[in-house]
């Protein structure tokens, strides 16, 4: 399976390539852009965010989003409105540098090395599930701190630092991860959607337009890349919404030395099928966004390297 560039067409605008593809050099890029595109991005969103964790908890906390927000401001100020942005960032630049840069590093190993005749599809899929799986090992203990941060009223820490601290002494080490699963089963899927779903709407929109990637300036393949990552963003957001409002409800309803298993049964005969989908068009708006603006940050931050962009070969 072809997974490299294909030859640059004449008059493309291409910047001059200084990082060999899929050395070592090149798959760390990757990860550095990886996290410059989700920690930012991640944290700039947390207003939303903030508003969706604490109704998914508590449907009657707010009536409006934007009666949430002006609450929380009168309230609290900004400050209070991006309540919980510090684990927010730590956790996904984390993430971020794992599902983009071992995506890459999974891309390429099974689809050149492994399995070259497997179909693209499979490979991206593949690929995606194996990156989200490392990524969330490192998320995990802040998601479980920025949920219960943002969740908990009064809020159980006012800070990155003290969440660590607080959940560490009551809980030990296992209390920051005992979200693990249920975030695999949200982030794993979303990831897998988010990727495939990527590629393949990169290479839909190239073929629309009639001519290969390589024939349009940088600028307008970041552009592509900003569509297709919305389209993505729309699909991964619906798909790992169930899985989203459990973790929420987890980290914040967990009781202690409750299994995971007997937690998820209690929480769902409290909210049924129906609550799963809790606070769905916020997520919706909140992920298509942020998974163009990560997509159009990270194929930008390749390009300022001399790297291709994403998709469309």
């Amino acid at each position: 399976m072809a997974m490299r560039g294909k030859p640059e067409a004449p008059g493309a605008v291409t910047p001059q390539r200084k990082i060999e593809l899929f050395s070592g050099t090149y798959f760390a890029a990757c990860m550095l852009g990886g996290v410059i595109a989700c920690g930012p991005t991640h944290a700039s969103v947390t207003p939303l965010d903030l508003v969706k964790c604490r109704r998914q908890v508590d449907p009657k906390i707010y009536t409006s989003n934007l009666s949430a927000w002006r609450t929380i401001y009168r309230a609290e100020g900004l400050r209070g409105v991006f309540f919980g942005w510090s684990p927010t960032f730590v956790g996904y630049s984390f993430q971020g540098l794992g599902k983009y840069g071992f995506y890459e590093v999974f891309k390429y190993y099974y689809g050149e090395r492994l399995f070259p005749n497997t179909p693209k599809t499979l490979v991206y899929l593949g690929a995606s599930a194996s990156a989200e799986f490392i990524a969330d090992l490192a998320l995990c203990p802040f998601e479980a701190i920025k949920v219960r941060m943002q969740t908990t009223l009064p809020p159980f820490a006012q800070n990155l630092r003290e969440g660590w601290s607080t959940i560490v002494r009551t809980e030990g080490y296992a209390g920051l991860y005992k979200g693990l699963y249920p975030l695999w089963a949200r982030q794993i899927p979303y990831t897998m959607v988010k990727f495939a779903t990527f590629e393949s709407a990169v290479a839909q929109i190239y073929a629309q337009l009639g001519k290969p990637k390589e024939s349009y300036s940088t600028l307008q393949q970041t552009g592509v890349s900003f569509l297709g990552g919305y389209i993505a963003g729309i699909g991964c957001a619906v798909i790992s919404h169930p899985a989203d409002v459990m973790v929420s409800k987890l980290n914040a309803d967990r009781q202690k030395g409750e299994s995971a298993g007997k937690a998820i049964g209690r929480i769902y005969g409290k909210i049924g099928f129906a609550g799963l989908w809790n606070g769905l068009p916020v997520r919706i708006f909140m992920i298509g966004t942020l998974t163009a603006f990560q997509w159009l940050i990270y194929d930008s931050f390749k390009v300022y390297l001399g790297l291709p962009t994403t998709g469309g070969h």
